[in-house]
């Protein structure tokens, strides 16, 4: 059997991830390796590692790398740790091939350490754009390093070949995130109150706001900038998910602890809601606002409509239920009083999802399980467009 790594960071990540954890540990063919690290090990960020575990998957590897700081060189710091103990870890496991998803920081360094053990990776999610956060770089050097790769959408897939992949190594197979939505069993809304202990008898807000990572020192002004926006909304009930450890992401997290503390009445906060929970309240959802990838990937599935705030997620395809605005209150109240409008809310119900319909957990696998069966060099020419 084949050993295939799947390393994850992050809550969100693992979420997305788990069709294909599911897929690999299910097949005669392969040996599923689960390596864990980030904000998975922090009790700040909710040892999600736990949640892992109750899921039912066996963690073969930890590498603990978040430092107490989320500043420049905390980051960086990290980074550096994480290559020490993914070097260890590859070389313990000693893997057939290392899956990545997306574009975090302590992905870029799993991938890094992955080639330099010439270790073959299947990466998830290039080509796509989020010109308001170093992650963007990220993503680009990960599919540089990448044998595989398995984008969300076409045009993804020709901005991965334009970066000099071969095409017969890229495969647009839709994002994994909508896998989720159409086979997890959700929770109801009477199941999903008596788990988070409240009433949904208003209108429901799921507020999620990451740092824009390439611009300086703006998260706080920008997420108060929100927060005043939200007290001019009635009757509702708002759910805030915590921010990641990316650069100032603590100071993201204070900000809502003091918010919900003046206003336990409409509010709630989780570090960590788990993905069935997630998902089940988007659902049910008046809007998602924010500026995360899920508001702009999974919310249009359920007809959701989005507020995306700021440059985070610019570049990204978008359905036409994400309005767009400026990190100012006159545009985040303008963008939210739409959001919630039946006018608007009316003219989702034909709409698709650009990021594809869900079958993409079995196309990965069957890729990966053909390349592994092979003597495949890791050497790759550079492919040149035409222009």
């Amino acid at each position: 059997m084949k050993k295939i790594c799947v390393v994850t960071g992050t809550r969100a990540e693992y979420g997305l991830l788990m069709p294909l954890l599911e897929r690999i540990k299910n097949d005669e063919e392969l040996d599923l390796q689960l390596l864990v690290t980030g904000m998975h090990l922090s009790p700040e960020f909710g040892l999600t590692y736990k949640l892992i575990e109750a899921d039912g998957y066996k963690i073969d590897e930890k590498v603990a790398i978040l430092l107490s700081s989320d500043t420049p060189v905390g980051i960086s710091k990290s980074m550096g740790l994480g290559m020490i103990g993914f070097s260890e870890s590859f070389e313990r496991l000693q893997p057939d091939m290392v899956i990545l998803l997306g574009d975090r920081y302590e992905t870029f360094a799993a991938a890094a350490t992955a080639s330099t053990a010439r270790i073959p990776i299947a990466h998830l999610h290039g080509g796509e754009t989020t010109e308001g956060a170093f992650d963007e770089a990220f993503r680009h050097a990960i599919t540089k390093m990448s044998v595989l790769h398995f984008t969300s959408a076409e045009l993804y897939r020709k901005r991965v070949i334009q970066l000099g992949e071969q095409p017969e190594r890229v495969f647009n197979v839709g994002a994994i995130g909508i896998e989720n939505i159409i086979n997890m069993p959700l929770m109801t809304k009477e199941e999903l109150e008596e788990s988070l202990g409240i009433q949904f008898d208003k209108q429901l807000l799921l507020v999620t706001f990451h740092p824009v990572t390439l611009e300086n020192n703006t998260s706080e002004t920008q997420f108060k900038e929100l927060l005043t926006a939200l007290d001019n909304v009635q009757d509702a009930t708002i759910i805030f998910t915590k921010a990641n450890s990316d650069t100032d992401g603590r100071v993201i997290n204070q900000l809502i602890d003091d918010y919900t503390q003046l206003n336990p009445d409409k509010t709630l906060a989780f570090t960590s809601m788990g993905q069935l929970r997630y998902l089940s309240t988007m659902k049910i959802a008046t809007a998602v606002i924010g500026n995360s990838s899920s508001g702009i990937i999974e919310a249009p599935s359920f007809k959701v409509p989005t507020v995306n705030i700021g440059d985070r997620q610019k570049g990204r395809i978008q359905a036409e239920s994400v309005i767009n605005c400026q990190p100012k209150i006159e545009y985040i109240d303008k963008a939210i009083k739409t959001s919630l409008s039946d006018d608007f809310s009316n003219t989702l119900s034909e709409m698709e999802n650009p990021y594809g319909d869900g079958e993409v957990s079995e196309k990965i696998v069957k890729v990966i399980r053909e390349f592994v069966s092979k003597d495949t060099s890791l050497k790759k020419p550079f492919y040149d467009v035409s222009f």
